[in-house]
């Protein structure tokens, strides 16, 4: 039987992208799902769908109580909701540095923190947030991205430590590039997307963008009761972006 089957999730930006795939992998394990996000839609694979801007304390409340109506409880926080920013620190104006650190990290807080009492109950507890390789690694044109998820890491190690005691696990995920809508979209801001994907293909050492059912696998595996031994832990799903260094292969002298 799979380690998630019961578990009862509740995945933010849940509707599209890693979030989509996610609830995928959740569902196909025999957990229970619900999709935060920021507009109303068909709830798909998910067994309920509420929406919430996660800018807004009241709204997550609202929508979390809503879950705990329906699922009696909570497990599982898969805090996947992020924006993207391209630009260097001069490029990026002060309205988009409150924007996107609001939405990337003041919101996942806000996330965990409505939750908590929901998961101190759980005998499965765990959050798992959605971070990237852009919190290790200087990537150009990612000043202000970078930094919100730089914040989440560290975030995720502090939320680790604060609630190992209340049997909550934190981990989470660092993703290289992932192909989705919201990556095909960014390309469009470049003056040559065709050339900025093979650049994105090429920065992986598999030599492809990472795919959301990959991502979405590592985030189960985090969640499955038989990780439980896994706390304040980052788990790279970079295509080997981070350690691997490939060249050409050269004919020995």
């Amino acid at each position: 039987m799979s380690g998630v089957a019961g578990l009862r999730v509740l995945v933010t930006g849940g509707a599209s992208g890693i979030g989509a795939a996610t609830v995928h992998e959740f569902v196909a394990g025999g957990a229970r799902v619900a999709i935060l996000d920021v507009a109303d839609g068909p709830a798909g694979e998910a067994e309920l769908v509420v929406r919430a801007d996660v800018r807004s304390r009241a709204e997550i409340d609202s929508a979390v109580e809503q879950v705990l109506n329906a699922f009696g409880g909570l497990d599982v926080l898969v805090n996947n909701t992020g924006i993207s920013a391209v630009g260097t620190i001069e490029s990026v104006d002060d309205d988009e540095w409150a924007t996107v650190l609001d939405v990337n990290v003041t919101g996942m807080a806000r996330m965990a923190s409505s939750v908590l009492p929901a998961l101190r109950r759980s005998d499965a507890a765990a959050i798992i947030n959605v971070c990237s390789i852009a919190a290790r690694h200087g990537l150009p044109q990612r000043a202000l991205y970078s930094a919100s998820k730089g914040a989440v890491l560290a975030l995720t190690h502090a939320m680790a430590t604060d609630h190992v005691t209340d049997g909550i696990r934190v981990n989470c995920v660092s993703p290289g590039t992932v192909h989705t809508a919201f990556v095909d979209r960014m390309l469009q801001r470049f003056p040559d997307p065709v050339a900025e994907k093979a650049a994105l293909d090429a920065r992986q050492a598999i030599g492809r963008m990472i795919q959301p059912d990959e991502v979405a696998r590592a985030i189960v595996f985090l969640s499955d009761r038989r990780s439980a031994g896994i706390t304040g832990t980052e788990l790279l799903v970079d295509g080997g972006f981070s350690h691997l260094r490939t060249r050409p292969t050269q004919a020995p002298r």
